[in-house]
Formats: C-alpha cells, sequence, structure tokens
C-alpha cells in the first residue's frame, strides 16, 4: 500500500516542487524553442513570461529585467550547471530537436552509474537553448545489482 498523497494540481496552475526559471534574452525565440523544438504546452503566460510543461517537467522562462540577475548576463547562461529532465524516448525526443534544424550539443549515448551497489541506466541527450543553458534530457533504461568482482 503507498503512502503517498496524491499529487494535486495547485491553483496557479504547477505541481513540481522545485520549478527553474530561465532568464532569456529573447523571450519569443526561448518560448518558440522550448514549446516548437522540445515540444513543451504553455500552463499559463503574461508578457515577457511563461511557465510550461511537459509530463512531469516544469520550467519557466522570463524576459530579462534585471530584477533576478545577479551579475551581467554572459553567453552560455547557466555555466557550471545542467538541468536533467526525465522523458520518454531520448531517440524520438533527439530526431525531434533535430527535425527542427537544432543541433544537438551531445548525441543520444547511454551512462550507468553505480550508487550503494545498484547500476542505475539513463539514455540522454544534451540540447543547449538559445541563450546557452545546458539541458539533458533522459530516459530511464532501469537498474541492476552491480556484478561481483571474480577473482
Amino acid at each position: 500500500m503507498s503512502t503517498t498523497a496524491p499529487r494535486l494540481e495547485s491553483s496557479d496552475g504547477g505541481f513540481a516542487s522545485l520549478v527553474p526559471e530561465f532568464i532569456v534574452l529573447e523571450f519569443k525565440r526561448s518560448r518558440a524553442f522550448w514549446c516548437e523544438v522540445l515540444g513543451f504546452q504553455v500552463v499559463f503566460e503574461r508578457e515577457g513570461f511563461a511557465y510550461l510543461r511537459q509530463g512531469e517537467v516544469e520550467v519557466m522562462i522570463a524576459a530579462s529585467t534585471g530584477h533576478w540577475e545577479t551579475a551581467p548576463l554572459e553567453w552560455p547562461f547557466g555555466r557550471g550547471l545542467n538541468f536533467q529532465m526525465f522523458i520518454g524516448s531520448a531517440d524520438a525526443f533527439a530526431a525531434r530537436i533535430t527535425g527542427h534544424g537544432w543541433p544537438l550539443y551531445r548525441e543520444v549515448h547511454d551512462v550507468w552509474y553505480c550508487s550503494g551497489g545498484i547500476n542505475r541506466g539513463y539514455r540522454q541527450v544534451l540540447v543547449q537553448d538559445p541563450d546557452g543553458y545546458l539541458l539533458r534530457f533522459a530516459e530511464k533504461l532501469g537498474s541492476h545489482p552491480v556484478a561481483p568482482q571474480t577473482v
């Protein structure tokens, strides 16, 4: 029996506990990238701002106003940070991106991470948005125990 309460959509349209807000220089271009190229849907928007969702992934994009910037914005934005978002099929997602003529930062590839004796696998593709934010879209491949070492 599950002890997790059902997730309910909040009155403002979002339900995620963490929703990154990407400050962007050209709002219309970024909105087109997120919606047309990546396939996100607009939950709600106002001038220079959009709250977007794809599956359980939620993000916000907002035109630069100087309000949230802690330093001058220089491309690529978000240096030293990438945003992992889970999707269904990394191969289909990569095809969607390249089908729109958008370059991939890194082609589809599989990675396995070991923690606590368990290998967890992901097929992922990386892309940069128009402002240079690094976006990592990952498909879960499953997990399995680490094979014992033989001597």
